[in-house]
């Protein structure tokens, strides 16, 4: 017995990413070394645990908690006090999980695959040799499989798993990295694989099938087929990325025709031998969130490794690493088989418009008519998460390279943006495209992962779960929400549904004035600022069609204004513009005076092209169906259409992406073009950035005979200057420094490294996204945070 008077007792309470990523075994294990007694275990405040012992093995405790702490483990807050000691105490112990209503622990993501598990499958001495399902505390499924918190393993879709003897021992066991893993699993007591021919009725696993899966679903690959497996977050179609005519056909059967393709390969070796990598490139496919990292490819030629039709718009390759056990097993078994390092197209398996499979009875279903076999397994999926998809820019401050989402979720979903201060439950919306919703909880902000454009039922169930996943996950509820101005959003009318429902306070916060607020948030700036907020569309509170706006913006004050902008130019048959970007050039064209002579091919058009354009003169000399705009994206559709790159477009941005593709693509670099002089205007009290006037820029140039990879370079550099001094001109006057840039055109690379250089010129202060896309995905958390500043404000 342990003399109490010479021994102290301390509490501890971890808040943070604290459960599901070993921090349990890992404060046993620092217990045991340092000879103290006392517990640990999950609650829903966070880790509670108690140590007893010498006060100096107490304090070394505190000091390696914090900084030995495993590495998928975040703490963002630490409280302890002493304690009475407990004088028949005589171990350390893990003690059972207890929740209650309300918490602050924050949900791993999933993670990727550790370098542990990977060499088990591959030791054929071990029993999980090539066990699709291994895992253990630093790896393996959290977000996707978790009913409820605290995280344990009945908390969790392999509840329905008893563990056998082994994995039992190894989950009891202090010394093993799988010592409490939750989701542990062996060929003994784990999931099972099986493997389904395409038009067969679904089946259950036996021995024969389990055994011969991957071999089968290798052959299918190898012989040109589309494989469907059911991965992490849902399922995803795989073909031989070596093979055109499979690519082909899966374009074809995806609808799909020019978007680029994800690309999957072995190891970071695999990738070098496709794409120019630095050391950021690897460092982030290795990482724990693996994502699919947009990487500058090798130039195409005839012995290029792979064909075109990946990504036929762009210089840049989506790369991402096996993330999964059965996607390092498939390539194993592949590696064995095939002549060449294996590369398959990973993209997801979903009809066009619909969210990803989630079950197996649903993928043989739904994805009939695309794959040509299955791959399945029995462990469920409880939520839907996609690949996150991720470029490396220069950072603002050019002394490193940050990341740039394009698509936020697996790997980051649910990680919050930690605001400055605690405040209410509010639900931001999102938007329609990219949708995203966010919910805050007292100093964070969740974002929920990608969903996708919500143009149908099946997307809005999907939304509607994601809402309430992470209502229930957090168990709270929002206490106001924030939606678009856009009546017909669905994202909108679900808000004023729920709003109505619930009794809740609703507010509609304008787009443009959402994405400042979100780029703002997230670098924890909720002072006055500016905001560039540069995109495709978003309703103005003139009911006119904004997308090139600079906005003034005060989070912690509930305001804003609109303080410049693009001029705006008309978009003949509204909609149709989006889909057909020669009508956009035309209505510039007319803007500047210009002829319709002044377009590529002009003279050899016939037919129903002619009508059309014949139909659109009409319509701009009417001023009929031709609502007005200041979109910045329309602006780069014209200027890519003008140039002969894209007269229409198979998915959204297509005419930018090319229009940025033929810029890089200029022989002495696009960020040192030269510059044409577009400096901006005042109208009505509103500084204005002149679209015709740039837009003639663009015809003389072309009249004058200079190449397209010239004039696309000189209009990002002439652009990006002349918003640039736009928001320097503004900020004079309103003695305001930071300026935040926001908006889908900030996912063009080329505007991404230019705009906060040119705005550094001018001594401001650039804000960029680094945790969210500057597009529509973090759109919501803007709407979130204005709407706890309208309910601090009493609103």
């Amino acid at each position: 017995m342990v003399d109490s008077s010479r021994i102290i007792r301390r509490s501890f309470t971890v808040e943070g990413q604290v459960q599901g990523v070993g921090f349990r075994p890992f404060v046993y294990r620092l217990a045991d070394e340092e000879g103290l007694t006392g517990f640990v275990g999950n609650t829903s405040e966070g880790v509670r645990i108690e140590v007893q012992g010498g006060a100096a093995g107490a304090e070394r405790f505190e000091k390696r908690l914090l900084t030995q702490h495993p590495p998928l483990a975040r703490i963002v807050s630490l409280s302890s006090r002493d304690v009475p000691p407990e004088v028949r105490e005589t171990a350390f112990v893990i003690r059972r999980s207890r929740g209650q209503a309300g918490h602050n622990v924050l949900v791993s993501p999933d993670v990727g695959i550790c370098a542990d598990c990977r060499q088990d499958m591959r030791d054929p001495a071990n029993p999980r040799f090539a066990y699709p399902f291994a895992n253990c505390a630093n790896c393996g499924p959290r977000y996707s499989i978790t009913r409820a918190i605290p995280y344990d393993r009945a908390s969790t879709t392999m509840a329905c798993f008893p563990l056998c003897p082994d994995c039992a021992a190894e989950y009891d066991n202090p010394a093993d990295r799988r010592f409490h893993a939750q989701p542990i699993a062996c060929p003994v007591c784990g999931p099972r694989l099986w493997f389904v021919p395409g038009g067969s009725p679904e089946s259950l696993p036996d021995g024969e099938n389990g055994n011969n899966a991957l071999g089968r679903a290798c052959r299918v690959l190898l012989e040109g087929g589309i494989l469907a497996l059911k991965g992490l977050g849902g399922f995803q179609l795989a073909c031989d990325a070596r093979r055109e005519i499979s690519v082909r056909e899966l374009r074809r059967r995806k609808f799909r025709p020019h978007k680029p393709l994800a690309l999957m390969v072995a190891d970071v070796e695999a990738a070098r031998a496709l794409c120019l990598l630095g050391p950021e490139h690897e460092a982030l496919l290795q990482s724990p969130e693996n994502p699919v990292v947009l990487c500058p490819r090798l130039p195409w030629n005839e012995d290029a490794p792979l064909c075109r039709e990946l990504a036929p718009d762009t210089e840049n390759l989506g790369l991402m690493l096996p993330y999964t056990p059965l996607h390092v097993a498939l390539f194993d078994a592949l590696s064995a088989l095939a002549p060449l390092p294996p590369a398959l197209v990973m993209t997801s398996a979903n009809p066009r418009g619909e969210p990803l499979c989630l079950t197996n009875r649903e993928a043989l279903a739904r994805l009939a008519g695309m794959a040509d076999a299955f791959l399945l397994h029995d462990r469920d999926i409880l939520t839907r998460v996609d690949d996150s998809v991720i470029s490396l820019v220069c950072a603002p401050d050019e002394k490193a390279l940050q990341p740039l989402f394009f698509r936020r979720a697996r790997g980051y979903v649910p990680r919050p943006v930690f605001l400055p201060s605690r405040g209410p439950n509010v639900l931001g919306a999102g938007a329609e495209l990219k949708s995203t919703m966010c919910l805050t909880h007292g100093d964070k902000a969740f974002v929920g992962q990608h969903i996708g454009d919500l143009e149908n039922p099946a997307t809005l169930r999907f939304y509607e779960e994601v809402v309430a996943r992470l209502e229930n996950l957090l168990e709270i509820r929002p206490q106001a929400l924030v939606c678009d101005l856009h009546p017909d959003f669905l994202a909108s009318r679900y808000a004023h549904e729920r709003a109505a429902a619930d009794g809740l306070p609703l507010w509609e916060l304008q787009h443009h004035a959402a994405h400042a607020a979100a780029v703002l948030a997230e670098n924890g700036w909720h002072e006055p600022a500016l905001a560039l907020c540069l995109d495709g569309a978003g309703l103005g509170d003139d009911g006119l069609i904004w997308g090139g706006e600079l906005i003034l913006m005060d989070i912690g004050g509930a305001f804003w204004r609109r303080v410049g902008s693009l001029s705006p130019f008309p978009l003949p048959g509204g909609e149709a513009a989006i889909r057909e970007p020669w009508r956009c050039a035309a209505a510039l064209r007319a803007q500047c005076g210009s002829s319709d002579a002044d377009f590529p091919g002009a003279a050899s058009r016939t037919g129903e092209r002619t009508r059309a354009e014949r139909a659109v003169r009409e319509m701009l000399a009417a001023n009929v169906n031709c609502p007005l705009t200041s979109s910045c994206g329309r602006l780069f559709d014209a200027v890519s259409a003008q140039l002969g790159l894209c007269q229409t477009t198979s998915y959204e941005g297509q005419a930018a992406v090319r229009l940025e593709a033929a810029a890089v693509r200029r022989p002495t670099g696009c960020l040192d073009a030269p510059r044409w002089d577009v400096q901006p205007g005042e109208r009505d009290g509103l500084l204005v950035l002149d679209c015709a006037r740039l837009f003639a820029d663009v015809l003389e140039a072309q009249r004058a005979g200079d190449c397209v990879e010239d004039i696309a370079a000189r209009f990002h550099v002439s652009l990006a200057w002349g918003f640039a001094e736009m928001a320097y001109l503004a900020a004079s006057r309103l003695n305001v420094r930071k300026v935040g840039l926001s908006g889908g055109v900030m996912q063009n690379g080329i505007m991404a490294a230019l705009l906060p250089r040119c705005l550094k010129s001018f001594g401001l202060e650039p804000l960029t996204h680094h945790e969210l896309p500057p597009g529509d995905g973090g759109l919501s958390l803007g709407q979130a945070v204005w709407g706890r500043a309208l309910l601090r404000n009493g609103n």
